[in-house]
């Protein structure tokens, strides 16, 4: 069996290789956002880096290039499975770095694909396409993070708006995000899964308040983010009134898909050049890590290209993505490690791009759902095993004890 590019295959990398080379900023260059959120960035570099992620964005969108696996019909190529591999591996060879719109891409877009109106598809997925909007994930609350459906933002409903109030937490980029997906309870007299709402909400909105929190990385692209009487017209509502817990599993299911495709920030190839360059590639031991670190990657490759297929065929990620993620954050762990023991007393020093890859990959764990939440999905929803007892079920939310 061949792996290689078809002929196909090789001409779009030509193609894309060529349009890179003439467009993009190359690593290090002033030009380069590929450090976006290193450790003790002021906040004024952040948004510089930041209006240049958006600048790049608009330029792939201007030239064809941007969202690619998107159907026609929402701005994009349809392209293939593997043209949209092949433009990320070119892309990842310079200085760019896309995470600033994982909310937007990865969440917003697909969620409005599935669940949105005629009108807010064409209101928000072109601006989406072209970088002119940066999304921040408003779910998890201090009390309501792997339960979910237990967050407690209370959303009232007043004529065409409704006003909310409540905490959320871990909020990647809020402070930089020109919008919000909140989730809402809107009705505490049902279950807690059914009285919820997904909303689309403008940061700048009054009583809207993210502040950044310092993770032990040294960066700050998570936050704490407080509303208190937020006002949202009620057509901001996506998938209709107390459907929330529907429409977010769609998210869901895209984030955990999202964070898997970060594997691929992973370059086991820098790692073997490390262990070259620490003379250990002879070490029996380092020579069984450095070939698990690529049989993962591999795998986690293919993974990722049934994500992209779904995605090119207009169907919802299910909840294989699950395994994608848990695969994930044991890759990004196990791999940092293997790179901390090559370091040596060096590891102790948080100066190192490996350095902050291991001390920072709980968040690629946990982000997404944890992996105890991951294995649940799996054991349920592909495997058909019983689903966990709930002493909660069936029990109106304002009944349940906060």
């Amino acid at each position: 069996m061949d792996f290689g590019d078809t002929p196909e295959e090789a001409a779009f990398r030509a193609e894309a290789r060529a349009w890179l080379e003439a467009n993009a900023p190359a690593k290090g260059s002033p030009e380069a956002f590929n450090e976006m959120f290193s450790p003790g960035m002021d906040a004024d570099r952040e948004r510089k880096l930041a209006d240049r992620a958006r600048a790049w964005q608009a330029r792939l969108a201007d030239d064809g290039w941007a969202c690619l696996h998107w159907p026609p019909e929402y701005g994009g190529r349809g392209a293939s499975t593997m043209e949209s591999i092949i433009f990320e591996q070119e892309q990842g060879s310079y200085g760019v770095a896309m995470s600033i719109f994982m909310a937007a891409l990865d969440m917003a877009a697909p969620t409005l694909m599935a669940w949105g109106t005629y009108e807010q598809k064409d209101r928000f997925l072109d601006p989406i396409r072209r970088g002119e909007m940066v999304f921040a994930q408003l779910f998890s609350e201090p009390n309501a993070g792997s339960d979910l459906a237990g967050l407690q933002t209370r959303a009232v409903r007043d004529g065409d708006e409704f006003v909310v109030n409540g905490q959320k937490v871990w909020n990647s980029y809020a402070h930089l995000a020109d919008w919000g997906i909140l989730l809402a309870r809107t009705d505490a007299d049902v279950p807690k899964h059914q009285g919820l709402t997904y909303f689309f909400v403008r940061m700048d909105t009054e009583g809207l308040d993210p502040r950044p929190l310092r993770q032990m990385t040294g960066g700050a692209e998570f936050n704490e983010t407080f509303l208190d009487d937020v006002r949202i017209p009620a057509e901001n509502a996506i998938g209709g009134i107390n459907n929330g817990w529907s429409v977010a599993q769609t998210t869901l299911n895209s984030e955990r898909a999202a964070v898997g495709a970060q594997a691929s920030q992973v370059d086991v190839a820098t790692l073997v050049e490390l262990a070259r360059r620490k003379g250990r590639t002879g070490d029996l031991g380092v020579r069984q890590s450095l070939a698990q670190a690529w049989i993962r990657s591999e795998v986690l490759r293919y993974l990722g290209m049934r994500v992209y297929t779904a995605l090119s065929q207009g169907t919802e990620i299910g909840p294989e993505a699950s395994i994608t993620k848990i695969l994930t954050g044991d890759h990004i762990r196990d791999t940092s490690e293997t790179a901390m023991g090559l370091l040596g007393p060096n590891g102790m020093l948080n100066e190192d791009r490996w350095v902050w890859q291991m001390v920072g990959h709980f968040a690629h764990k946990i982000g997404g759902g944890t992996p105890e939440i991951q294995r649940n999905v799996i054991g349920e929803r592909i495997l058909g095993l019983p689903r966990e007892p709930r002493a909660d079920k069936g029990v109106p939310f304002r009944d349940l004890r906060a």
